[in-house]
């Protein structure tokens, strides 16, 4: 009997160790390694520690020439890109340091460092605690940001989504943009909330968007947007402002396109 208690107790604790374990935390530092040797990032359940720096600044840094700032003004490209080439999955993570897809380097370099995903890119279920900055990244294939909290500024300016994209039911307790953002497949926001201003500024839709039951705490700025394909928007609620100047809405002005669809 008292054989079976230990061994009971081994499993007990065998199982609290795991389920310990499935709660565990991850450098940041370890993704990156990871990465650059070709591993597919798979991980659920976690906090990540550390600034996790998908630019690779550092490495990439030991391998650049020094530039003056005044080599930049002549036609000089300082933009130093890297290529995310497995796959990521982050699901039910927070991410307790900044989270960096695009750093400008310019105090000291003079550079600016960006990554861009070649396969799928899965933020589901997460929270940014600190700065998220996708600004010119690229994502190739299938992208989410579903149900993830970005507590601190977060961009994705200039970002390309090339394939399935979602950001459903997310909330932005920070200002966010969407400047010049191109997104080529349908996407939605359904559900979600911004509690600062959001800018889609020069913003193309090419395969239509749902903001249904999105509400925007501020001002939206959708001035110079694009939108082809479907423009949904039952249940928005906008608190503030909404600047709409030059909106093209499948060739209609915002108004116009809202009274049409009356």
């Amino acid at each position: 009997k008292m054989k079976n208690k230990i061994t009971l107790l081994t499993l007990v604790f065998t199982l609290i160790s795991f389920v310990g374990y499935s709660q565990k935390t991850v450098n940041a530092e370890d993704i990156i390694r990871d990465i650059n040797n070709g591993k597919d990032i798979s991980i659920s359940n976690a906090t990540i520690e550390g600034t996790l720096d998908f630019t690779d600044m550092e490495e990439k840094l030991k391998d650049l020439p020094k530039r003056k700032k005044k080599w930049w003004n002549n036609g000089g490209d300082n933009m130093v890109k890297n290529r995310i080439e497995v796959n990521i999955s982050f699901t039910n993570c927070t991410f307790k340091d900044d989270v960096w897809a695009y750093y400008p380097d310019s105090e000291d370099s003079g550079y600016t460092f960006t990554a861009s995903f070649y396969e799928n890119a899965i933020f589901k279920d997460c929270t940014f605690e600190r700065k998220a900055m996708f600004k010119y990244s690229d994502f190739d294939k299938k992208s989410s940001f579903e149900n993830t909290e970005f507590q601190d500024d977060s961009t994705f300016k200039y970002a390309k989504f090339k394939n399935e994209i979602s950001f459903a039911n997310t909330n932005f307790e920070n200002e966010a943009t969407f400047k010049y953002a191109e997104f080529r497949t349908f996407i939605s926001f359904e559900n979600s909330i911004f509690e600062e201003s959001a800018t889609f500024k020069y913003s193309k839709f090419k395969d239509g968007v749902s903001f249904k039951k999105v509400h925007f705490k501020e001002d939206l700025n959708i001035k110079y947007t694009e939108v082809r394909g479907e423009f949904i928007i039952s249940g928005m609620k906008v608190d503030y402002d909404i600047d709409s100047k030059y909106t093209k809405i499948n060739g209609s002005g915002f108004n116009k396109y809202l009274l049409k669809n009356q």
